[in-house]
């Protein structure tokens, strides 16, 4: 089975432009056909595990099948805790984080970084208390390996167009990149979770030590692992 250069883009949720460069620079199988690139499916869907690069749509999808949990704590290590950023230097920072995404090939992470850039491209999602949870509005279908989360503690408010729930002003970020639209909403609840039920909010809003944040996040993702009905009234 041939795909063209839009079936495969759309397969993998990048511009038609990172699949041209894959070609040129990652050594994507291709064959011209009248002025066309076709690309062989099982070709590839093996140059993209090679790379830990995962389709989740379209014609290169696997299967459904359930998928697992990502535990926040080994994310954070990847992507880290920042402090006393300024407000002003807050994209650059994200840009950074996804520079150094794993499981990501560079051509991906300089997409990643173009959606950063753009006036549009971050949703903040302010969930008041002085916290937003900033992600890519647009998330794109990553390998499986290539999730992120970092905490940035803001040395001044950040201004968004999106208005707090609280008007509290916002000086804490989670940021995340999930491997998949999926994987996205996953995090995002996870997140939510520890945030609102799981105690980490307070050690985030209180700018505590690293290892006071590791360990309530630990905390929040044990407690939700054993279910409602162990946590404490």
């Amino acid at each position: 089975m041939y795909l063209n250069i839009i079936q495969l883009a759309e397969s993998f949720g990048v511009e038609e432009s990172v699949v041209e460069s894959w070609v040129r620079n990652e050594g994507l199988p291709v064959i011209e056909d009248r002025n066309r690139l076709l690309f062989d499916r099982n070709q590839v869907l093996d140059w993209a595990a090679a790379r830990g690069l995962a389709a989740k749509a379209g014609f290169l999808a696997a299967a459904k099948t359930a998928s697992a949990v990502r535990r926040l704590e080994p994310l954070l290590r990847v992507g880290g805790i920042w402090r006393d950023v300024p407000a002003a230097n807050v994209r650059s920072v994200l840009e950074t984080i996804v520079g150094k995404l794993p499981g990501a090939t560079p051509p991906v992470r300089q997409l990643l970084a173009q959606r950063l850039r753009q006036p549009d491209g971050i949703s903040w999602a302010a969930v008041g208390g002085g916290l937003a949870l900033p992600h890519l509005r647009a998330p794109v279908a990553l390998g499986r390996e290539a999730g992120t989360f970092a905490i940035l503690l803001l040395s001044d408010p950040l201004t968004l167009n999106e208005p707090a729930p609280d008007s509290a002003p916002i000086t804490r970020l989670l940021f995340f990149v999930a491997p998949s639209p999926r994987a996205h909403l996953e995090l995002l609840g996870q997140l939510s979770s520890a945030l609102v039920r799981g105690g980490l909010r307070q050690p985030i809003v209180a700018g505590a030590t690293d290892e006071a944040i590791f360990a309530a996040i630990t905390a929040a993702e044990s407690n939700a692992a054993q279910g409602p009905e162990s946590r404490q009234p």
